[in-house]
């Protein structure tokens, strides 16, 4: 099966949840016997490396890639604000030169499938259809308007709230138009797939979770070799919902947690973090920054226990699965842990305030043991329902199967 896929950015390496998300389907729909031709954009933000290919790829993938500015620009935003009813998230990404390649790619090649890796691809889908008659799949790492929905829900500052909001309405126009011009809706948690229909879609829907190549978590074990005590974050520092998660983390809950366990040590890493962002974080006693870490499973590995303070966001928090696969105990908010069922109390631990943060470091910082049995039931849970080869065969099938 021939396979064209859109990105919006370079999903190597694969260094935050969305692109780990869209480098692992490849992977494994490649190693499962797809031939797959990726189209991505390199962005400012996400340029990716120099001839990079697909790490862990048995066979080819066809890498096509180019050069997008996506970056802000006030005056953009504002006219955009003022004469237009689009999202300006959405048209930074609208690019003639991609439109171009996108339709050269279609005419030149014979594909059965052209699946988009997200919401902002969605403006390209009437080319897509002058050059290829076959289905259009979308890929859904959330639903996208409801984060901005959430984050206007969490401001305070009235400005940002009315422009979250603001923004939120003009993406949801955005989701229900796109909705009714694709064939198949691939999301990755069955919640997004209930929220997307109640939407409008009515196509063929197939629920595939994000995988995780669990040979890479293979000689990881239930060992005590990590830092104690310590606790730890890692994602994308560019990301909206990360930023909020980690303020209010550090505003509310760091000094309860100091209070408690004055010997315990906070590691943040992630990249592209903005300025204000690592000066509120190092203003912090015995917060360390980390940075963009050189490889995020040692770093994982090599702390304790995971908090993922999410606030806003939706979809699934990819980072909670690579941390369930190597063996980690986290502690997440009911948002952060949303579209991944592990019972609470047993593979993860739900806190979604900041007295439940303490009570849920309490339970496992008083043994380092108690850190590594937790993590041993969560890599279980992660063993059995996030193994990639096995969640991308399921997706390949459902292709293979609704292919007319």
């Amino acid at each position: 099966m021939r396979i064209l896929i859109l990105a919006n950015k370079i999903p190597f390496p694969p260094r935050d949840g969305g692109a780990l998300a869209t480098h692992n389907m490849m992977v494994g729909l490649a190693k499962a016997g797809a031939q797959i031709t990726l189209l991505a954009m390199r962005t400012p933000k996400h340029p990716g490396i120099s001839g990079g290919g697909m790490e862990g790829a048995q066979e080819p993938i066809e890498i096509k890639v180019v050069d997008v500015n996506t970056r802000v620009s006030p005056v953009k935003a504002l006219v955009n604000l003022l004469f237009s009813r689009k999202p300006y998230n959405a048209q930074r990404f609208v690019s003639k030169k991609f439109a171009s390649t996108i339709a050269q790619t279609l005419t030149q090649n014979q594909f059965d499938l052209v699946q988009l890796e997200g919401l902002y691809l969605a403006p390209y889908i009437n080319l897509i259809r002058k050059h290829f008659g076959g289905p259009i799949a979308l890929r859904a790492h959330n639903v996208e308007w409801e984060i901005w929905h959430r984050a206007s829900q969490n401001q305070s500052n009235p400005i940002k709230r009315w422009y979250f909001s603001n923004l939120a309405k003009r993406i949801r126009k955005m989701e229900q138009h796109a909705l009714k011009h694709i064939d198949w809706l691939i999301p990755i948690t069955a919640r997004d797939a209930q929220m997307l229909q109640q939407m409008g879609f009515q196509g063929k829907v197939f629920v595939s979770q994000v995988g995780y190549d669990l040979s890479l978590a293979a000689d990881n074990g239930e060992n005590s070799n990590f830092e104690h005590p310590s606790i730890f974050h890692i994602g994308g520092l560019d990301w909206l919902p990360n930023q909020e998660g980690i303020i209010w983390f550090l505003k509310h809950c760091w000094p309860l947690i100091q209070a408690k366990f004055p010997n315990t040590r906070f590691y943040i890493a992630g990249r592209n973090a903005p300025q204000l962002l690592v000066k509120q974080i190092l203003e912090h006693p015995n917060v360390i920054y980390s940075g963009e870490v050189p490889s995020a499973i040692e770093f994982i590995r090599s702390k304790g226990i995971m908090v993922v303070p999410i606030l806003t966001g939706s979809g699934m928090r990819v980072k909670i699965v690579e941390g369930m696969a190597l063996g980690k105990a986290i502690i997440s908010t009911t948002i952060g842990a949303e579209g991944i069922d592990a019972h609470n109390g047993k593979q993860i631990l739900i806190a979604d305030s900041p007295d439940d943060f303490v009570v849920a470091l309490e339970k496992l910082l008083h043994s380092k043991q108690s850190i590594v049995d937790m993590g041993a039931r969560a890599k279980a849970y992660a063993q059995s329902h996030f193994d990639n080869n096995n969640l991308t065969n399921q997706l390949l099938n459902f292709f293979i199967k609704n292919i007319q």
